[in-house]
């Protein structure tokens, strides 16, 4: 599978991380929009199947870009010189926290969407402050695990592409452009293709 990712075009990452997710909601609002207009009314089990539709769309795209990570991170490891220490059980460690976090929020928001439980006053005073109280500490956890996958993931892209120890000036572009996906995948894809076919890939200065 990491081979897969890492062998895989620039376009075709493109398309199913962003072609796919459109293509689904176009569907999804095309169907929704054609059920009210030819019935006059969405019944609850109509609005409660849609709802499973956009967390099936986003765990599917957060399998891609994770998996994208993940092939970065752990499938150029062969290619770190021997000399640069690499902390890979602390990255995993960390990549694994976002993943948890967002998968169970998903599974919670449709099961939630699914039922037909109604709060009554008393509980749905108390449900938000506990919520929150739960859920707050770990966002921000997963938001430092997701940050940390990032820096991890741009660090061994470019210690891999330098050949040496490097510091966070060094891998900063790589760093954005891995954060903002769909316009970086464009130019790093195509070198982590040049890395794993054996051609050594032309350096790019960011400014």
């Amino acid at each position: 599978m990491t081979n897969l990712f890492l062998k895989a075009k620039h376009w075709q990452l493109f398309s199913m991380l962003i072609g796919l997710p459109i293509l689904g909601y176009m569907i999804m609002f095309a169907l929704l929009f054609s059920y009210a207009t030819t019935t006059n009314d969405l019944d609850d089990t109509t609005l409660k199947s849609f709802t499973v539709i956009i967390p099936a769309i986003v765990i599917l795209v957060m399998s891609i870009l994770f998996g994208w990570f993940w092939s970065i991170a752990i499938g150029l490891q062969s290619k770190i010189p021997p000399t640069v220490k690499m902390k890979v059980n602390k990255f995993k460690v960390f990549f694994f926290i976002p993943i948890v976090y967002i998968f169970s929020v998903l599974v919670f928001m449709t099961l939630f969407g699914l039922s037909d439980f109604e709060l009554n006053s008393d509980f749905n005073s108390v449900l938000p402050v506990g919520l929150l109280a739960i859920m707050l500490p770990l966002h921000f956890l997963s938001m430092f695990g997701i940050f940390y996958s990032l820096y991890f993931v741009a660090k061994t892209y470019k210690t891999a592409e330098l050949q040496r120890e490097v510091s966070f000036s060094d891998f900063a572009g790589e760093f954005f452009m891995i954060w903002f996906y769909p316009v970086g995948i464009w130019f790093i894809q195509p070198k982590i293709n040049e890395m794993v076919e054996g051609t050594p890939p032309i350096e790019v200065q960011y400014i």
